[in-house]
C-alpha cells in the first residue's frame, strides 16, 4: 500500500481575523470557508499566523504577530506561555478568563437542556500564579543536546518544552526547573528518570522521582542532598504506585508518612480539621480555591445537625470529613479501596465516628450495596469528567431534598442537570470556580432543590 504523503505547510505567514474562541482557548478564524484554530489569538484580533497542521475539515496555526490587539490581551506572566502546553490563556485578562468560563457553562446548560439556574453564584477566584500544588513533570535526557529537560509538554506535541521556570506551579518547584535539570544531568541514572511528581501540603512540599532502574547509592545521595538543602521531602518510585516510599526525612515510628492540609473552621465551634494524604493521592491542585470551595458546597447544601449526608466520589474525604462536623451521619463512597482506607484514617485523625466509607464503581448500578438502600437528607457529588449519570438516576431512591454537584466538566454537569430537572429537581444556583487560572479548564458548582 502506498504511503500517504504528509501535506506541505505554507512557509509564509497568513493574515486572519479572529471571530471567536474555542473551548480549548484557541482563536477561531475562517479562511476560504474553512475553520482555522489559531494559538495565542483572541476574538476581534487581526493576526499573522503560521500553519502548524492542515486537515480535511479544519486547519491549525500559531499566531506570530498581532496586528490589531484585543483590549482583553495582557502580557503573560510566564516567558514560556507560547510554547508550553500547561496553559492556554495567559495572554487573556484574568477577569475576561472568568467571564469566558461562565459563558462556557451557560452555553452547556443551554445546549443540553435549555437550562438556566435561578441565580448565578459569584465566581470563586484566587491567586493567578504559584497556585498549582500538584503536578506531574516530565523529565528526559536529550542525547542531541546533552542535557535534561524538566517540565510540561509543548502545545499539541508530545515533546517536553524547554522551560527554565513555571509561574503557575508553586515556587518550591516551578522556580527550580533549572536546578532540577542540573540535578538529573549529574546522575548516572539520568536516562532512566522519566517523571517528577510535585505534591504540596500545608506544612511540606514533596518531590517524587520515578526511576526505571535501581538507583546507584551515589545517585540517591545526590537526590537526598538536593531535597535536604531545600527543605523538600523526597519520595522514590522504582515500580508501580505501590512501590512509592519516602526516603527523606526518613520515616519515624509505625505511622505511614503523610502530607497534610487543613480546612479552617470546619467544626461548628470554629475548629479546624486536618486531612492526611499520600503524594500520589488525588487532591485538588489549588489549595486556596479548595479551602473556599468546601465550605461553599456545605453551605449550599444547608447541612443540619440531624441530617444524613451521602458523599459520592468522596476521595480521601475532602468534603466528607468537614460534612461530618456538621451532620448526624455521613456516608462516603469512592471507587478506590485505598481512598476508603484514607477516609477512615482521616476520620480517626479528627476524632470522628459518625461516618462510614464504602468502595464501589459509581458508574455501575449499586445493586446489593448497603449504603444504596438507605435514605438521605442531602447528597453531594464530585465526579470525574465522565460525570455521574448512573448516580443521578438514583436520586429519587435516595430521597434527598437537596444536592450539590461539583464538576470539572461543564458538558457532563449540564447533561446530568437536565436529568435531575426531569426527575423533579430545580437548579437553584450555579457558578464557576477558577481552580486552574490561565487554562481553559472550567470547574463549576451547582445546587439543586427537590420541587
Amino acid at each position: 500500500m502506498a504511503r500517504r504523503r504528509k501535506k506541505m505547510l505554507p512557509e509564509t505567514p497568513v493574515e486572519a481575523v479572529i471571530e471567536s474562541l474555542s473551548h480549548d482557548g484557541r482563536g477561531i478564524a475562517r479562511l476560504d470557508g474553512k475553520t482555522t484554530f489559531i494559538e495565542n489569538a483572541l476574538p476581534g484580533e487581526r493576526v499573522m499566523f503560521k500553519y502548524t497542521f492542515m486537515r480535511g475539515k479544519f486547519d491549525e496555526g500559531r499566531s506570530v504577530e498581532v496586528l490589531t490587539r484585543s483590549p482583553d490581551r495582557v502580557e503573560p506572566p510566564c516567558a514560556h506561555s507560547t510554547i508550553c502546553g500547561g496553559c492556554s490563556l495567559q495572554h487573556m485578562a484574568p477577569d475576561t478568563q472568568i467571564q469566558r468560563k461562565q459563558a462556557v457553562l451557560e452555553e452547556q446548560f443551554t445546549h443540553f437542556g435549555r437550562l438556566q439556574p435561578d441565580a448565578w453564584l459569584a465566581p470563586l477566584t484566587g491567586p493567578l500564579t504559584g497556585y498549582r500544588g500538584k503536578a506531574r513533570l516530565g523529565a528526559k535526557f536529550v542525547e542531541a543536546r546533552g542535557e535534561t529537560l524538566v517540565g510540561f509538554r509543548e502545545k499539541r506535541n508530545s515533546l517536553l518544552a524547554d522551560l527554565s521556570r513555571c509561574e503557575v506551579l508553586i515556587p518550591e518547584a516551578g522556580h527550580r526547573l533549572l536546578e532540577l535539570r542540573a540535578l538529573i544531568d549529574g546522575l548516572e541514572s539520568r536516562r532512566r528518570i522519566p517523571q517528577i511528581e510535585v505534591a504540596r501540603g500545608d506544612d511540606a512540599v514533596a518531590l517524587l522521582f520515578r526511576h526505571l532502574d535501581p538507583l546507584p547509592a551515589a545517585d540517591q545521595e545526590k537526590l537526598v542532598a538536593f531535597c535536604r538543602q531545600r527543605d523538600l521531602q523526597l519520595y522514590l518510585q522504582p515500580g508501580n504506585e505501590s512501590t512509592v516510599h519516602r526516603v527523606w526525612p526518613a520515616p519515624q515510628g509505625e505511622e505511614p508518612p503523610r502530607l497534610h492540609y487543613r480546612h479552617p473552621g470546619a467544626w461548628r465551634d470554629g475548629g479546624d480539621v486536618e486531612l492526611a494524604f499520600h503524594p500520589t493521592d488525588f487532591t485538588q491542585v489549588n489549595a486556596d480555591i479548595n479551602r473556599r470551595m468546601v465550605p461553599l458546597a456545605l453551605d449550599l447544601l444547608e447541612v443540619q445537625a440531624d441530617h444524613r449526608v451521602l458523599d459520592l466520589f468522596c476521595g480521601l474525604g475532602n468534603f466528607t470529613i468537614p460534612a461530618a462536623c456538621r451532620a448526624a451521619r455521613v456516608v462516603g463512597v469512592e471507587g478506590s479501596n485505598a481512598m476508603v482506607e484514607r477516609g477512615y484514617e482521616n476520620a480517626r485523625r479528627n476524632g470522628l465516628d459518625n461516618l462510614e466509607f464504602h468502595a464501589w464503581d459509581l458508574e455501575r448500578p449499586p445493586r446489593g450495596q448497603p449504603w444504596a438502600d438507605q435514605r438521605y437528607d442531602r447528597v453531594l457529588l464530585d465526579p470525574p469528567r465522565s460525570g455521574a449519570l448512573e448516580m443521578v438516576r438514583m436520586m429519587p431512591h435516595f430521597g434527598a431534598e437537596r444536592l450539590v454537584y461539583v464538576s470539572c466538566n461543564p458538558a457532563t454537569l449540564a447533561r446530568d442537570a437536565g436529568e435531575l430537572v426531569a426527575l423533579g429537581y430545580r437548579m437553584e444556583a450555579a457558578g464557576v470556580m477558577d481552580m486552574f487560572p490561565h487554562t481553559a479548564h472550567v470547574e463549576s458548582i451547582a445546587v439543586f432543590q427537590r420541587r
